[in-house]
């Protein structure tokens, strides 16, 4: 097979302005090793202290969603190095758990030596012992980079670590406890990577998109690098807009430039409202969405943050609340399950604005998901609680009327569309599944109904009261992660009645 064609229905692609990262992919698809040669010249060793100095000049800042200084990671990496007098590691992460993001898989799949590069150029500052690549997309992405790989004479010092895609399998400690061979969430307790990361290693963990922007900024300096973008915020950034009908456009823009320029140049409006920084994020009224600019700065003064450069519009004609309700129930799901905030108060926080959508008791619903907000926040294990709990509270925000007319009226008629994405939605509607109970186990903790309210009722004892449904197909990992944290064993699932074939699944 033509390596190329490995990127046949790759993501599409888009730039405002000359292309930096996606420079070339206006005539190829995928650069090759040589491809990639032709526009980007080979980049020189550097010390330590210049590649720090180089990120510093710049500011050049993580790209995974937090936004931390990338020269403070390879101070602190060098220095818990040297001081333990070890060789430490580069862990590159394009993992991409957030549903509605395409941006690393775009640039693994269409340009991978410029990610090769930028980890090459750290780990060779470092004396890293060797660079891992966390990616969760087998297809495409997965393969591109291993061929790059193999492509550059990388075999030997160079891995790819597959994970399951999950939302939280993106997060720092998981990802470090996915490569570890641990079960990828995060660890429960504050542990830096630059401290203790891959195999206990000081690790360098950083977006696949910094490493790419860290080499271009090697390659062109820091004044080459400052002659786009904005004098606080220098250089381009990827965004992922959510294109009706076109899906996940991956845009290649320079910071400062008016988010309203970006939707128009991808053909759309800002509609009800635009989701920033994806699942973690914000919501943005009309009218700020149009004045905002794509920048740290101006998304902070407007009350969002950039993070990961997730853009999702709302078109109009659907539901808001209902679309949101649907993101909060995967949120819910999506937890490590390691800690209350995230095991009871996301899944309590999920159904209650679900009523609210449905206009089910609206003003008791919506006191619910306030009240309920404010106590998980702060409390979790992770940072999921608060992240889950500030994008469904800027929703409330941002459409209050729409909030106002569900509480007062019941709902607002419209359609849930499902613009929003939420994996694992185009799965049938019934999993063929039943929850059963080994009565000789079953000790009436109750757990299983706190965890899957929708799918189990407790009796006065505790005891669990089933019947022989299946389990819906949306609450499929209610059902499991109750069977797996059931204390005492009891809880399990068989085929329903209906289907045929017996035995636990």
């Amino acid at each position: 097979m033509d390596r190329e064609s490995q990127v046949s229905g790759a993501q599409e692609i888009l730039t405002i302005g000359p292309a930096r990262l996606f420079h070339g992919l206006d005539r190829l698809q995928r650069l090759n090793l040589a491809a990639h040669r032709e526009r980007h010249r080979p980049l020189s060793r550097l010390s330590l202290r210049d590649l720090v100095a180089l990120s510093g000049e710049v500011d050049l800042r993580g790209r995974g969603g937090a936004g931390f200084p990338f020269a403070r990671k390879l101070t602190a990496v060098g220095q818990a190095a040297e001081r333990r007098d070890v060789r430490p590691v580069v862990l590159v992460n394009a993992t991409e758990g957030e549903p509605a993001s395409a941006k690393d898989k775009a640039l693994l799949a269409r340009t991978p030596h410029l990610v090769l590069d930028g980890a090459v150029l750290a780990a060779r500052a470092l004396s890293a012992r060797e660079i891992v690549i966390g990616v969760t997309d087998g297809g495409v992405p997965g393969r591109s980079i291993s061929t790059a790989i193999q492509d550059a004479g990388l075999s030997g010092s160079v891995r790819v670590v597959h994970l399951p895609e999950r939302f939280i399998t993106g997060e720092g400690g998981a990802l470090v406890r996915g490569v570890n061979g641990e079960t990828p969430i995060p660890p429960g307790r504050k542990v830096r990577a630059a401290e203790s990361g891959v195999d206990g290693l000081p690790t360098l963990l950083s977006n696949a998109e910094t490493f790419a922007q860290l080499a271009v900024l090697a390659e062109l300096g820091p004044e080459g690098y400052r002659a786009t973008g904005t004098g606080t915020e220098p250089g381009t950034v990827l965004l992922t807009v959510t294109v009706p009908d076109r899906g996940r456009v991956v845009v290649e823009t320079p910071t400062g430039v008016p988010l309203s320029e970006v939707l128009r140049q991808c053909g759309v409006s800002a509609g009800q409202g635009v989701m920033v920084g994806g699942y973690h994020g914000a919501w943005l009224s009309p009218a700020k969405a149009a004045t905002v600019a794509v920048s740290r700065e101006s998304m902070a003064e407007a009350g969002a943050a950039l993070g990961a450069g997730i853009i999702v519009p709302l078109e109009q004609g659907t539901c808001p609340l209902g679309e949101v309700a649907r993101v909060a129930d995967y949120l819910g799901a999506e937890s490590a399950g390691q800690c209350g905030p995230c095991r009871l108060g996301l899944p309590a926080i999920a159904r209650s604005f679900s009523s609210l959508a449905a206009g089910s008791d609206g003003a008791e619903a919506l006191s619910a998901v306030r009240q309920a907000s404010g106590v998980v926040r702060g409390r979790g294990a992770c940072h999921h609680p608060d992240g889950a709990t500030r994008f469904l509270l800027s929703a409330l925000d941002v459409f209050s009327d729409d909030v106002a007319t569900h509480v007062a009226g019941g709902g607002c008629g419209r359609p849930v569309r499902g613009l929003l994405p939420v994996p694992g939605e185009e799965v049938p509607e019934t999993t063929g599944l039943r929850l059963t109970v080994d009565w000789s186990r079953c000790a009436g903790h109750g757990l299983c109904g706190h965890i899957a309210p929708d799918l189990v009722q407790l009796d006065g004892f505790g005891y669990p009261v089933l019947t022989d449904a299946a389990v819906p197909a949306r609450h499929l990992r209610g059902a499991l992660q109750a069977a797996d944290m059931c204390p005492a064993l009891a809880l399990g699932l068989s085929r329903a009645p209906s289907t045929a074939g017996h035995g636990r699944a």
